[in-house]
């Protein structure tokens, strides 16, 4: 197939440049099978196996680890596969899923049957190259179809690619070169079995008819006419300079000056292209990068292009060059009158001689206000604050009154004649301004026939300039609808191609990351293929994401299908009954066959996992009724031991950590109650019933927000039952208390937080009953007393009554609640005190764990806004701190500073990506990719560029899986009033900090 280099120019030099790269490219193909386009491709692919390599050496967890839970790697129903990047192979993940998702494409790959052995066909290398690459892309392919996995590891294929080529060097590749070469290695394979089908016809090559067309090129040569077709497969576009993709396409299709092409006797020279067969999917460059000289290097051009779903080709077929012809020429002639009408509006909207120039009509309006103002003529000295004296007297303060000039002799007087007025100014005295100056710009001498005929005219001119401007924006409107609707024609609509993928590229030139939207033809939306991320899109996203001028992210490649080629995306039916074919049925039985053993191994791993997580938790158990079977400690053990709720996961530390509230309960009880008669009968009902209860017992209703109504039962005059009435009655009270974040009355006790999330009645009866159950509540007679009577309501519960397994989540919410309150408040002292690294890893644990918590209900944690905006703060001061260590140069500290970004920052960027309504996270993220893309425009030490190119895929992947720390930080023992009193003082501090925009 002949290549043609679109780009290029008829220079002789240049010329035979080329001439002398095909020499020797041919020379290397005859001696090894290999081009140097594939040995570029090759250095790239070792770059990325080199960096896979080195990934599995770090000590930092990578983005890319593998859950240890397979249920974190499962896929939700039939949700697309993603693929995971096996280091820096988003560009590999963009392009096969752009290629999977077209169907006809998926079935001419899993349909492909090689030879038996590529020992087959042992012609050159290249042949043995194609036939394992197609076995793997195959395999590959056949996962992504029916895989149980979230995502599938394509190392299998990117190492066949690498192994094919043998390269020291390693450099960064364009990746539209990547696809064209990959193309080219399925057009050879399909030949290949092409050429062994066929009946002694010229073998047709499926990848050419999908992927290739052919253009005319016409033009004239310093006055001779010529016409050569050539085949394209890949169409490279400029972006520079242009604001859509039709006029990247204009540009393309005219070359040098075409005014003449008709004439035999033009000396001028130029050509033009003309699309003579499209293929069913067109692909189209977008060069956004471009090499500075005065640099050095390449860079990247953010510039914005639209372009649209829907693209009508039909001005760019040769069948309508002519009327092509004609209305290019007629849009010319409209765009030089729009020039000119642009030119006149401008002198409307920007008048003047001088460097400030204001629209007429203001300039009219403004002549007309000065017309018509009147002069009111008052002495300058009048617009003096009004605080001070009037013009020429003497503060009141210093003037005797008449009585004292008439006592005072003459040589109390002054001598001379006024006293002088030291208030003013010397030079204002000095530099009278008249006293009839107008206080407003106005006319001085105008008559009133003068200015009723300047107001007529100036109200008629500023209405001519109106009308005038307004039939200037009107006329320029009307051209631009004309000229875009000039291929609106029912002729000119014929050849649609639908937008089907957009491959985007967020960085720079020597550093980014990939990933690509692809259309689901069949449920009309817009997904975004991210590596092992696959989520639903928009229009909307893609343009933020694809245009360009907006951010870093920018398309490279847009892929079109013909909208009238239904084949490409008509999905499989049986061919006897007709019914659709999904997931494993459209598979080849060699390929269900490797899918279905994958699955198989994956379902292992649930399996064990989930027998891991029931041994551990029969463990737990059995550890937990070995400590309910313990006896009771003594009085002195109870008093020198206090575990903590925070150390202990069991349940029974509730009430543990509440003794004193326990105690004060029972101490208040006794206060009140003079009769101390330890026979109590003690009962908390879920429910109000309408029995009597016996003389000698009196009913206590408490009312409960969201729980209902408990009845508490005792005997009179006993103080037992009393106590935990109380108890009972004040946690109503505090759940009940609106409170300010610094008053968290969920700090104090469970049944707080279970009463404000509707916790069942039962959990809240046992809780209680199991404070004061305790068997640390024995110190005297009192407490053994109602520990006794508590101890024996727990036994009577019957299990039916109390969902244990529901008990038990209760509970481990309630400790997350506390350890979510820990992470924060140390989180937000570290804040306080610089100590970013040691803040970050707390908010960071903070951030998730109340996440988790809110998904089960409103009230289950802490304000989600407030830890966001300590965590994307904290995030954004580290960012800052590393970044100024990078610009050191020094080497300790340039490493210092990517050690921070490498093990703090880029872990917990997924983290603020993960969800895209969060504006404010994103622009952060923004803002911290773009500090380190501006160092890719300065100059620098090689070495620090290196490290530079190094960083930047990891920073720059957009990746929203997320990832942890190597440990979480470790949580102190804190008891109950501790951590409210420091909880307290932290939030606080933070009322009286301005909050930043939160």
């Amino acid at each position: 197939m002949d290549v043609i280099d679109l780009t290029g120019d008829d220079k002789d030099d240049l010329q035979r440049a080329i001439a002398l790269s095909l020499e020797e490219s041919n020379r290397a193909f005859r001696e090894t099978g290999i081009t140097d386009e594939e040995q570029a491709i090759s250095r790239v692919l070792e770059a990325s196996i080199a960096e896979n390599k080195a990934s599995l050496k770090r000590t930092h967890t990578e983005v890319w680890s593998d859950s240890p839970n397979p249920y974190d790697r499962k896929r939700q129903d039939n949700c697309p596969v993603g693929l995971k990047n096996v280091g820096n192979t988003c560009w590999f993940s963009a392009v096969i899923q752009s290629l999977f998702n077209l169907l006809e494409f998926r079935r001419l790959v899993l349909n492909y049957n090689p030879p038996a052995s590529a020992q087959d066909l042992p012609r050159n290398q290249k042949e043995h190259r194609n036939l394992p690459f197609m076995r793997e892309l195959r395999h590959l392919f056949a996962l992504l179809v029916g895989s149980k996995r979230k995502y599938v590891d394509p190392s299998r294929a990117v190492d066949i690619l690498k192994d094919a080529f043998k390269s020291n060097g390693s450099q960064q590749q364009d990746v539209s070169e990547f696809t064209h070469k990959l193309l080219d290695w399925l057009e050879d394979a399909f030949q290949m079995k092409a050429e062994e089908e066929r009946d002694g016809e010229k073998p047709k090559n499926p990848m050419l008819e999908l992927f290739y067309g052919r253009f005319l090129a016409v033009g004239v040569l310093e006055g001779k006419k010529f016409e050569n077709t050539e085949m394209f497969g890949q169409y490279p576009l400029q972006v520079n300079g242009f604001k859509d993709l039709h006029e990247c396409l204009e540009a393309a299709m005219i070359e040098g000056e075409i005014e003449s092409l008709h004439s035999e006797n033009s000396g001028k020279s130029g050509q033009e292209h003309w699309f003579t067969e499209l293929p069913p999917v067109l692909t189209f460059e977008l060069s956004r990068f471009e090499f500075n000289q005065a640099l050095g290097r390449p860079e990247k051009i953010h510039n914005k292009l639209e372009f649209p779903q829907v693209l009508y080709l039909d001005r760019y077929m040769h069948k309508n060059r002519e009327i092509t012809r004609i209305k290019r020429d007629e849009i010319k002639r409209l765009k030089e009158y729009l020039t000119v009408l642009q030119q006149r509006l401008e002198r409307y909207l920007s008048y003047g001689s001088g460097p400030k120039r204001f629209p007429l009509v203001d300039v009219l309006q403004y002549a007309l206000e000065f017309a018509s103002s009147k002069p009111v003529c008052t002495s300058p000295v009048d617009d003096i604050d009004a605080s001070s004296p009037p013009s020429g007297s003497i503060p009141s303060q210093t003037l005797p009154s008449t009585a004292e000039q008439q006592q005072g002799t003459p040589s109390e007087l002054p001598s001379t004649s006024p006293t002088p007025r030291s208030f003013i100014h010397k030079p204002f005295t000095q530099s009278r301004i008249p006293p009839d100056l107008p206080m407003h710009p106005a006319p001085r001498h105008i008559t009133e026939e003068e200015l009723s005929v300047l107001e007529g005219c100036l109200h008629r001119w500023r209405t001519e300039v109106e009308n005038d401007t307004r039939d200037l924006q009107e006329s320029i409107s009307r051209i631009h609808r004309t000229i875009e609707q000039m291929y609106s024609d029912k002729s000119m609509i014929q050849v649609p191609y639908r937008l089907h993928a957009v491959l985007v590229h967020e960085g720079q030139a020597n550093a980014g990351h990939y990933w690509a939207y692809i259309f689901d033809h069949h449920q009309e939306r817009w997904m975004k293929y991210n590596d092992i991320s696959v989520t639903k899109s928009t229009w909307e996203e893609l343009e933020r994401d694809s245009f360009g001028g907006y951010r870093n992210a920018s398309a490279y490649c847009l892929m079109y299908i013909n909208d009238k080629e239904h084949f490409l995306i008509k999905e499989d039916f049986h061919k006897e009954t007709g019914q659709k074919l999904v997931g494993m049925e459209t598979l080849p039985t060699d390929l269900r066959d490797f899918v279905k053993e994958d699955n198989q191994r994956f379902e292992k791993e649930l399996e064990e996992w989930d027998l891991q997580l029931a041994q551990k938790a029969q463990q737990e158990k059995i550890l937990a009724s070995q400590k309910m079977r313990e006896p009771a400690p003594s009085v002195m053990t109870a008093q020198a031991e206090e575990p903590e709720y925070l150390e202990q996961p069991s349940r029974s530390d509730l009430a543990k950590y509440l003794k004193e509230e326990t105690m004060q309960a029972i101490t208040k009880a006794s206060s009140e109650h003079e009769d101390k008669n330890p026979e109590t009968v003690l009962q908390l009902t879920p429910e109000k019933t309408t029995s009597q209860p016996p003389p000698n017992q009196q009913v206590v209703e408490v009312a409960i927000p969201h729980v209902g109504t408990f009845m508490i039962e005792s005997v009179k005059g006993g103080y037992d039952d009393e106590a935990i009435k109380l108890e009972y009655a004040r946690l109503v009270k505090l759940a009940q208390e609106d409170t300010p974040p610094e008053t968290d009355y969920r700090l104090h006790h469970a049944v707080v937080y279970f009463i404000q999330n509707q916790s069942p009645k039962k959990i809240i009866e046992r809780t209680l009953l199991e404070q004061f159950g305790n068997r640390n509540l024995s110190f005297d007679e009192r407490c053994r007393n109602i520990m006794k009577i508590a101890q024996a309501k727990l036994e009577m519960i019957k299990p039916e009554e109390v969902n244990m397994e529901e008990y038990e989540k209760w509970h481990q919410d309630y400790r997350s609640f506390r350890d979510t309150t820990m992470y924060l408040m140390i989180g937000l002292e570290h804040f306080q005190k610089k100590s970013y690294i040691e803040a970050i890893q707390y908010l960071i644990c903070a951030y998730q764990n109340n996440k988790e918590l809110l998904s089960k209900g409103p009230y289950r944690g802490h304000d989600e806004e407030l830890i966001s905006h300590y965590r994307r703060e904290c995030l954004l001061k580290l960012n800052e701190h590393a970044a100024e260590l990078f610009e050191s140069g020094e080497d300790q500290e340039v490493n210092n500073g990517l050690f921070i970004m490498n093990e703090f920052i880029v872990p917990c960027l997924p983290l603020l990506l993960v969800d895209e309504m969060e504006e404010k996270d994103i622009v952060a993220v923004e803002d911290m990719r773009n500090r380190w893309c501006s160092y890719l425009g300065q100059e620098m030490e090689p070495n620090l560029q290196e490290k530079l190119t190094d960083f930047l895929p990891k920073l720059l992947d957009c990746s929203t899986e997320i990832k942890g720390f190597n440990e979480l930080p470790k949580l102190p023992s804190y008891s109950t009033h501790e951590l409210c009193e420091r909880f307290a003082r932290i939030m606080l501090s933070l009322s009286r900090t301005p909050a930043d925009g939160r």
